[in-house]
Order: C-alpha cells, then structure tokens, then sequence
C-alpha cells in the first residue's frame, strides 16, 4: 500500500481544511515546496498535491507552486484541482506531473474522461468526493445527488483504473477514515482505490490496509506530528495490496 502525503495548496501556501470548509484553514508552510521537501526526505515515492484554488475556480492557479514542488523533489506527483479541460491535463503532464485526479471534470463531462483515459491510460484517476455517500463538485462547495459508487463503476467501465475516495465529513478532522464505505468500494471495483480523509493515527493506516485499498492519503496527521511519515511508509510498504 502507498502513502501518499497531502500537500493542498490555497493562494500559494500549503493549508489544510477541516471538511473542504475554506473558513477553517489551517496554514502550515508559506512555501509548499518547505512541505514536498520534507515529505520526500522521510522516503514518500508520492506526494498528492491539490490547487484548491483551481478547484473553484474551474481552472489550474497554483501552477508556479506545482512546478516548485516538481523542481525540488524526485517523488511522483499526483495533481487534482481545476483540471476540467483535456489542455489542463496536456499541461499538467507537461509539468511533469505523473497523475492527475479528475473531480468535478468526471460527473459533468464523462467524454472528458473518455478521452483523456484513452491518451493517458492509467495516469487519469478520479476523485470521489462524497458527502454522505453522494458526490459533491466544485471544490466540495456543490452537492450532487450521484452516489458514489454508482458513478464509481460507470467511470470503470471506460478505463478508469484509479479512484481517490474521500468521506468529505471525515476529511481534515483526524476521526478515522470511512472504514465501512471504502471497504464496499474496494469491493464493487476492479480498480485501485486510494483513501482520503480522517486519517489520524498509525492505527488508522493499517485498517486502510486491511480493506485492501492500494493506497491512503495522509494530510493534517502528518503536519500535527500524529503519524510520522517515514514509519507510516514502512508500516505500508509491509503490507501486501495490489499494484499501482
């Protein structure tokens, strides 16, 4: 299983959000790059980065802070946030990111993906952003009434190999992850889920593990000091999942 630590970039500085809510930010480094650094020393093959700004706004805006962050690490990137447009991710590649996450692009031009999995492969993930299992868009500021996995085994049948599923009640607040919900999810799809939101202890890693995702998304743990990352990713590299 992979961890991949959480860099969410808001008006150039690296924050965290307490359930997607823009009004409880928590700002950890001015430079996101201080952050990637850091990250990387403690062994992260990945780092998931998100320009939160470009997920409102519809468009990539943080773009001078993910080509810092590219420059200064070795780790695979993993991109999400305003990426609505095949030329955002042709640029996004270009930058030299390794996958990027569609969200609010998947439920409102599934040709988009069509497309984009067709020229990409599996460097095209999608987000599943749910709010009591229905999918939210727009920076999680637009509730649907999709569920999740129903959206989930549709984006699947069009060669979707990745999915980043986030309990959006669970995200920032150091709860525990969705357990219950990831494990249907993991069961329903022939595909890599990664876990996202309320991870907040060693402990919840391993029961990440034990639902048989591919890999979790670590966030405010890691920047409180609640799980240290080089561990976690011993712990992970421990346990057996399938390929990403």
């Amino acid at each position: 299983m992979i961890i991949y630590p959480a860099i969410d970039i808001r008006a150039g500085r690296c924050v965290r959000l307490v359930e997607g809510d823009f009004d409880r930010e928590t700002a950890f480094d001015a430079d996101p790059t201080d952050a990637a650094r850091r990250w990387a020393d403690a062994g992260a093959g990945w780092i998931h980065v998100v320009d939160l700004d470009g997920a409102v706004v519809g468009e990539p805006v943080n773009t001078d802070a993910l080509l810092r962050i590219r420059h200064a690490v070795d780790a695979k990137i993993q991109l999400g946030g305003g990426l609505r447009m095949e030329e955002h991710l042709a640029a996004a590649f270009d930058h030299g990111v390794d996958r990027v996450v569609l969200g609010t692009a998947a439920l409102r031009d599934p040709d988009l993906v069509s497309c984009a999995v067709e020229r990409w492969g599996d460097k095209i993930a999608v987000a599943l952003d749910a709010r009591d299992g229905k999918l939210a868009a727009d920076g999680w500021l637009d509730q649907t009434d999709v569920p999740a996995a129903e959206a989930a085994l549709r984006l699947q049948s069009v060669g979707v190999r990745h999915f980043v599923f986030t309990d959006i009640r669970r995200d920032g607040t150091l709860s525990g992850p969705n357990l219950p919900a990831l494990r249907d999810l993991v069961a329903a799809l022939d595909a890599q889920v990664i876990a996202s939101g309320g991870v907040g202890s060693p402990d919840d890693i391993g029961r990440v593990a034990e639902t048989g995702a591919a890999g979790v998304i670590v966030g405010r743990a890691i920047y409180d000091g609640r799980v240290d990352l080089a561990a976690a990713i011993r712990l992970a590299e421990s346990v057996e999942a399938a390929p990403c």
